[in-house]
């Protein structure tokens, strides 16, 4: 039994090997705002996902650039050997998420001595990337 169990557990590892992870915590934006800008890019090849957020005039998608662009290079530092799949256009967004995060709560005076709350949102993204599987490889 213990020897299926580790056979499992190698098989996740090497599956692994081939995806590349990066995180953003407390992104001080909303994340209604950030997720309209995530929605563009997933499932997008990388090469074409970095071209629509560098030219997207929407704030938050500086922010989701420069974590793409981190992906990338974790992936580039888990698979030396397969540069050319990134130049080809195989490399895509698997997933990415775009979860609430704290919200820090202000205080702000209306009328008639009532006080308001301001709600400043903040979300924590999540991309994964992965290799296109080729033809040979899904049959």
């Amino acid at each position: 039994m213990g020897s299926r169990k580790t056979h499992m557990a190698y098989r996740l590892k090497e599956a692994r090997k081939s995806i590349a992870i990066a995180k953003l915590n407390d992104v001080p934006t909303s994340p209604r705002k950030m997720r309209l800008v995530a929605d563009t890019v997933r499932g997008v090849e990388v090469n074409r996902a970095l071209d629509l957020l560098h030219f997207s005039k929407k704030q938050p998608s500086i922010r989701l650039e420069k974590l793409l662009r981190s992906a990338i290079a974790n992936w580039e530092a888990k698979n030396p050997d397969q540069s050319k799949e990134l130049d080809n256009g195989n490399v895509y967004v698997k997933t990415i998420m775009v979860n609430e995060g704290r919200t820090i709560k202000r205080i702000r005076p209306c009328p008639q001595g009532r006080a308001g709350r301001i709600r400043k949102r903040s979300n924590h993204v999540t991309v994964i990337l992965d290799v296109k599987p080729t033809a040979s490889e899904e049959k």
